[in-house]
């Protein structure tokens, strides 16, 4: 029995999400059906993380185990050949047995795009938040260094959430505009239920002046969901990359 590693892109337009559910169409499902299909095995893949309805990947990690014998990096090239054109297996490599790609990893970073410009928004509308409202960035980005740190983001944490503990140290935040679009940038150890779409939509109040850079420090204090922005769109979002010790 092999453990094998896999590097996964997708555009989660169609699906409800990563994480297999009852009666419902995700990514999950499509990728152990592939595998079953390549190997005739059932199989069970871990994950580093959940993304929602319509969020997308350009690193997911995934990993499952296998007694088949395709090379490690083999199984890139063949499970795209059963998989759907919106995820592809960008990198595949056999892993440590006990390798878990959620309990193993010590930072994830995502990126939230917001689209900036009335023309061609319809062509964007599934790959981004579609706003072409005046927005102060040098505020934005003040704010950021306040969202940057060890804290308790109860604040930004969405209601169900199973967590038990809330606090979680970003070590990189920021929104740069470039092509046409507001990118924020955002890395942790970890991150809460629709923590990065709350972060974004409190750091466009923000822009909007509707907060001062200095009150999300203070929304932060107050750990109040309440105090908060709303929750962005998921067609912004994006896991763009999970790290590991060895990387």
């Amino acid at each position: 029995m092999r453990r094998i590693r896999m590097v996964i892109e997708y555009d989660g337009s169609n699906y409800h999400g990563f994480q297999i559910q009852q009666n419902a169409h995700t990514i999950q499902a499509e990728l152990e059906k592939a595998i079953q299909n390549l190997t005739g095995e059932k199989t069970t893949l871990m994950f580093a993380g959940r993304t929602d309805a319509g969020v997308h990947a350009l690193g997911q990690v995934a990993a499952f185990d296998t007694n088949s014998s395709i090379p490690p990096e083999k199984w890139r090239f063949a499970l795209n050949s059963f998989l759907p054109p919106d995820i592809i297996i960008v990198h595949s490599e056999e892993a440590r047995p006990d390798f878990h790609p959620r309990f193993h990893a010590v930072k994830k970073r995502y990126r939230y795009l917001i689209y900036r410009q009335r023309e061609g928004a319809v062509f964007y509308r599934r790959y981004a938040y579609c706003n072409d409202e005046i927005l102060d960035l040098a505020a934005m980005n003040q704010a950021c260094q306040h969202i940057k740190g060890l804290h308790d983001f109860s604040s930004f944490c969405a209601s169900g959430s199973a967590t038990r503990t809330f606090e979680r140290e970003v070590t990189e935040c920021y929104v740069i505009e470039e092509d046409g679009f507001i990118k924020l940038e955002i890395e942790a150890n970890g991150f809460l239920y629709n923590m990065v779409r709350i972060v974004t939509g409190t750091l466009l109040n923000v822009g909007r002046g509707i907060y001062t850079p200095q009150q999300v420090a203070d929304i932060i204090a107050a750990r109040d969901r309440n105090r908060a922005g709303a929750t962005a769109p998921p067609q912004g979002l994006y896991l763009v990359h999970v790290t590991y010790p060895e990387n």
